[in-house]
């Protein structure tokens, strides 16, 4: 009855609020209970969406006999299936948000997520209760309650895009004004509008559209997969069917995955360019078949995804073993994949938190005011004026419209529409909105291999190592090969180099490790990789070597090796590479130079890249099955063989960019998994360290024993002194001091130049840290995170506007994607955000401008019972206003970057202070002119003479009136186009001043004018010159002027309240910081802190919505 007696005005409002629809309908209750779930991010957004409840009813199935007993339903007793199924009904209750499925599970209270494997499984327990496959009947359960394994885009119909945005409160608006206007007979203006409404939703539902159907051209075709299962015999079926826990047998055929698997059985060779960016083959190995009690993922730490098969990837080579094909058990299905995740995070984008968009909402509601100010004003005139009811209303509605222009929400997006026009040449944008934070972008965190430098590798040396001595370098190119010995094994055998269509593919470092052997890669039957040497360059003295097994590389053990065996012999050999200092501390410390240390830093100090080099003889007796070795005891008691010295350049365009962003005071951090001395001289030669400048190098240890947590602080001399410092340190300093040092985490971060061996979650961890940084401070700490290697695709995501260099697919999550190779794309990007943001400002300026501007003269004319004439109006909305804020964002942005940032926010003192001077300027101009005009000799009321609708419109006052309120338009336009330091100056952009031109003497030469003498057109001219002057004088000389307000905010002592520059003047007081050579313990009390701080986060019940924690509200219908 409500929704019909408001005549949807109640159903509009809670579309708009769903909680109030939600509140309004709905009465609380346990969640166990509830029929309506009322989801609220915990996000500054405060975003509300309800869901219903819906139930699976399982006894549709022909479920064996027992199932309503109180034994579990699937075998798997850890599953969340058994503790959710409700007995005897068979009833499993759930919600879907955001496309994963939750289910109810009673025995913990609360929404579970279904469609995984449980985390808790053990390496032993996957192939103890998987390696078989699942019966039929347990499939056919998973797949009623976890769903279809498909990640389905639904292609939305045109008519729900439609309406989804007419339903916009903007639109909502405007047709209300239209209403109004088509009811006075403003006909022409209120078509115009409407046709420019109908071209603007058009081309938004147009370009929704086209977003929706590509998505979903994208995953339909790895939806149909083909794939073999087995259960108690292996047979073809569609993928879509499968559920986590089905057992998949691969055969060698190249295969898109269509879930996320486990690799148990034999070895694979994978494509995940669509996933990571990278077109590298990557060796997938089985999970071992241990007797662990920790959960699989515990016990193969961060190395885990060497296990995993990811949804999306391309099986390229597959390794049986003897027990038959590679065998993968399903781990995810549907939209909880890697693949899956990757489309929710375009589906449901990460909210973008920027102040002008909500200073934009505080502006309209500020309009909203003065418009009824004005609504009272003219209910006051028409009613002591005695005019009908009807016209009493209509008026005051009218003025109130006047006051608040309809297209501010939309004028925020013109400059960044033109801005992404601008770059599409060089950067692919997917994300226009962030285009305006990007003008307020005041750090970067780079990359460095790919990006800061090369992408290739080129060797430049190796430094074998004999009788714990190193030898005489090799240098390459060389006309002397390399001689036969464990090196030239080690650099021939340890890499994962594979041959297909008869090239040989793999790591880049690998290739270039291998080709300075000079041997040749190839493949036997036998699925043994076999390596064997160029006969005519030198004698070997052996036929080749066939590699049997590989532990592959990963970020988190930063190191692989290989078991090979020699051709015609029976000794097996370990081969190993990978970071010095974790390669050393295998080996047996007798073999490892005591110089390492030193020889080391001499060339990580000049910033080549060093990989270690070390083996093992290996007796493992006869026809012994490789793959069951356990790594651990394999990669033990190594000999150390040496060092491999690797040579990557900085690009050519690297140091011109980071000098430019320090001229424009814009930091540079550099993150990588290379290194720490090597990523400290790359940072020192790139600029981000000048020379004379102090390196702090930062150690932090964990607790070990009765010892607490320490961390160390080590000063590297530099030529020069200066009181300026840099802190550098590793993944594993950085991840103890987040737990036990976390309280001088902010000081470090506020110098902290150079982050090395960082893995994928430290990256991310560092850029919110870097965000936390700014809680509070205007703008805002914004992070671009170019990033070419395969772990930097999460912290693109993470960051406020991240860049990714890559072109392949998973860079659709990136909100920027830059088809320029180096890292020019961030200057470039920054100017065109700055411009943008300037342009939105202005527009908004603007267009607040000219609603105040014809709000003042129609209250005027009001005063007299007058109002401005249809075409005028027309002439005001259409021909000046349109063209100006289509044209005002025109003008491009400025080459060269200034040392400051644009405003961040509209509500700030110089653009309050601008909007207020200059309503002043025309209330003085234009109350002027109505007084002035009365005193003059020929003035005539006509109004009063006149009867008709022209005697509202034909009189001196609006004769006067109407050329000074639109030429002012055209004035502000001119004063707002602000041109440096942020944009070209305003003559650049052409189409502006031609249109101002053409405007100018369209009004000047308006009919209206012929009725008054030529003397008091001078006059009208006059005025509007004087407020030019004194506008653009006040705009460009006051308000304008960045050091009068230093001035004026170190006169008041105003100082930044950004956590930022808080910490910084926290800083500079504080003469025992920055600590040097010294070492600090760590305090019981903040570690208590932090855990007991962690522990509440762990127990607070919550369900994982886009990686928000989500507040469950819950009610139940009446």
């Amino acid at each position: 009855a409500g929704y019909i007696l408001s005549c949807g005005a109640l159903l509009l409002l809670f579309y708009w609020r769903p909680e109030w629809d939600v509140w309004a309908n709905c009465i609380r209750c346990s969640l166990e209970e509830a029929d309506i779930v009322l989801l609220r991010t915990t996000d500054e957004f405060q975003r509300y969406t309800q869901k219903k409840v819906t139930w699976i009813d399982l006894s549709t199935l022909a479920l064996p006999f027992g199932s309503n007993s109180d034994g579990p339903l699937v075998a798997d007793k850890d599953s969340v299936i058994n503790r959710a199924v409700m007995k005897p009904q068979l009833k499993i209750r759930c919600i879907q948000v955001q496309k994963i499925r939750y289910i109810w599970d009673f025995s913990v209270k609360e929404f579970k997520k279904v469609g995984s494997l449980e985390d808790s499984n053990t390496c032993h327990s996957i192939h103890h209760k998987f390696g078989a496959g699942l019966t039929r009947e347990e499939q056919k359960i998973r797949q009623l309650v976890c769903g279809p394994n498909a990640i389905e885009v639904e292609i939305r119909p045109i008519w729900k895009l439609l309406f989804k945005e007419i339903l916009n409160p903007f639109y909502v608006f405007q047709a209300f004004t239209l209403t109004l206007w088509l009811s006075q007979g403003y006909i022409e203006y209120s078509v115009a509008i409407i046709i420019l409404s109908i071209i603007s939703v058009g081309l938004t539902v147009y370009d929704l559209r086209q977003q929706s159907t590509k998505l979903h051209d994208l995953v339909e075709e790895h939806n149909k997969v083909q794939v073999t299962v087995c259960t108690k015999s292996c047979k073809e079926l569609e993928s879509c069917y499968l559920v986590p826990g089905d057992m998949l047998l691969l055969d060698g055929k190249k295969l898109s995955l269509p879930c996320d698997a486990v690799l148990i059985d034999g070895s694979c060779i994978v494509n995940e360019g669509m996933l990571t960016g990278e077109s590298v083959p990557v060796t997938k190995t089985p999970l071992p078949l241990v007797e662990s009690l920790m959960p699989w993922k515990t016990h193969s730490m961060e190395d885990y995804r060497r296990h995993v098969l990811f949804c999306g990837t391309e099986v390229i080579q597959t390794k049986a073993t003897g027990r038959g094909p590679a065998r993968a058990v399903v781990l995810q299905t549907g939209f909880n994949t890697a693949k899956g995740d990757l489309v929710r995070s375009i589906l449901y984008p990460k909210p973008v938190n920027f102040k002008l968009y909500r200073d934009a909402f505080k502006f309209i509601i500020g309009l909203s005011v003065i418009g009824v100010f004005g609504l009272i004003y003219t209910v006051c005139v028409f009613v002591s004026h005695g005019k009908p009811v009807a016209d009493v209303v209509t008026m005051a509605l009218l003025l109130l419209t006047a006051a608040v222009p309809p297209a501010i929400p939309a004028a925020l997006t013109t400059g960044t529409v033109y801005a992404q026009r601008r770059l599409k040449k060089k950067i692919f944008c997917i994300s226009p909105q962030r285009i305006n934070i990007c003008g307020q972008i005041n750090l970067v965190c780079f990359d460095k291999t790919g990006t800061l430098t090369e992408d290739g590798l080129d060797l430049w040396g190796i430094i074998p190592s004999e009788g714990s001595r190193f030898q005489k370098i090799h240098k390459f190119p060389s006309s002397t090969p390399l001689p036969w010995g464990p090196v030239c094994g080690a650099m021939a055998s340890c890499h994962s180099l594979v041959v297909l269509d008869k090239k040989i593919q793999g790591d880049p470092l690998d290739l270039k490790m291998f080709e300075g052997t000079h041997w040749e890669d190839s493949a036997v039957a036998t699925r043994k990789s076999i390596i064997s040497h160029f006969p005519d360059l030198f004698q070997a003295p052996v036929e080749g070597i066939a590699i049997l097994h590989q532990f592959p590389f990963s970020s988190g053990l930063q190191r692989m090796s290989v078991v090979s065996q020699k051709i015609g012999e029976e000794q097996y050999d370990l081969y190993m590479k990978g970071a010095p200092e974790i390669v050393s501390s295998f080996c047996r410390q007798d073999t490892v130079p005591v110089n390492f240390l030193k020889e080391l830093k001499t060339y990580t100090s000049q910033g080549f890249r060093v990989i270690a080099l070390a083996h093992k003889a290996l007796n493992l007796g006869k026809d012994v099955d490789v793959s069951n070795l356990e790594r651990e005891e394999a990669e033990s008691g190594l000999v150390f063989l040496g060092l491999l010295v690797m040579e990557n350049r900085l690009k050519q365009e690297t140091k011109p960019v980071i000098r430019e962003l320090a001229a424009a005071r814009i930091r540079s951090v550099m993150v990588t998994g290379d290194n720490l001395q090597t990523a400290v001289t790359v940072a020192r030669n790139a600029g981000m360290i000048h020379t004379g400048s102090k390196v702090i190098l930062i150690e932090a240890k964990e607790p070990e024993g009765s010892a607490p947590a320490s961390i160390a602080w080590r000063l590297i001399t530099l030529e020069g002194e200066t009181c300026n410092y840099h802190f550098a340190m590793n993944g594993k300093s950085y991840q103890v001091i987040t737990k036990y040092f976390y309280n001088l985490l902010p000081k470090i971060l506020v110098n902290a130049t150079v982050f090395a061996r960082m893995s994928p979650g430290q990256k991310s961890s560092l850029v919110e840290e870097f965000q936390k940084l700014e809680v509070g401070g205007v703008g805002g700490w914004m992070d671009v995170s170019p990033s070419s290697d395969s772990h930097g695709f999460q912290a693109l995501k993470m960051a406020h506007a991240g860049i990714s260099l890559s072109e392949q697919e998973a860079s659709v999550a990136s909100p920027f994607t830059s088809q320029i190779p180096n890292i020019q794309c961030v200057p470039e990007l920054i100017r065109e955000g700055r411009a943008a943001l300037v342009a939105s400002f202005a527009v908004v300026k603007y267009l607040t401008l000219y609603g105040l501007i014809q709000f003042v003269g129609t209250a005027l004319l009001f005063w007299q019972l007058q109002i401005f004439g249809n075409y005028q109006y027309l002439i005001q909305d259409v021909i000046i206003t349109l063209l100006v804020c289509l044209t005002m964002s025109l003008t491009e942005a400025y080459p060269k970057l200034a040392p400051y940032r644009p405003p961040g926010q509209l509500i700030s003192p110089p653009l309050l202070l601008s909007i207020i001077l200059n309503v002043c300027f025309t209330i003085a101009m234009q109350t002027c002119g109505f007084l002035l005009v009365k005193q003059q000799p020929w003035y005539v009321a006509l109004a009063s003479q006149s009867s008709g609708a022209q005697s509202t419109v034909l009189s001196y006052e609006d004769t006067t009136l109407w050329p000074l309120s639109s030429i002012n338009c055209i004035i502000v336009a001119f004063v707002f186009s602000k041109g440096k330091p942020f944009r070209k100056p305003i003559y650049t952009n052409y189409a502006n001043l031609s249109k101002a031109f053409k405007l100018n003497c369209c009004s000047c030469l308006f009919q209206q004018f012929v009725c008054t003498p030529v003397i008091w057109r001078i006059y009208v001219l006059l005025m509007l010159l004087v407020t030019f002057c004194v506008s653009f004088f006040t705009e460009d000389v006051i308000l304008q002027n960045k050091h009068l307000w230093l001035l004026i905010k170190a006169w008041f002592g105003y100082q930044s309240n950004s956590q930022h520059r808080k910490w910084q003047r926290m800083l500079q007081s504080d003469p025992s910081w920055p600590p040097v050579n010294a070492k600090d313990f760590e305090v019981k009390a903040y570690r208590l802190l932090y855990e007991q701080a962690g522990k509440a986060r762990e127990d607070m019940p919550h369900l994982s919505l886009q990686r928000q924690r989500t507040e469950q509200l819950l009610h139940t219908r009446t």
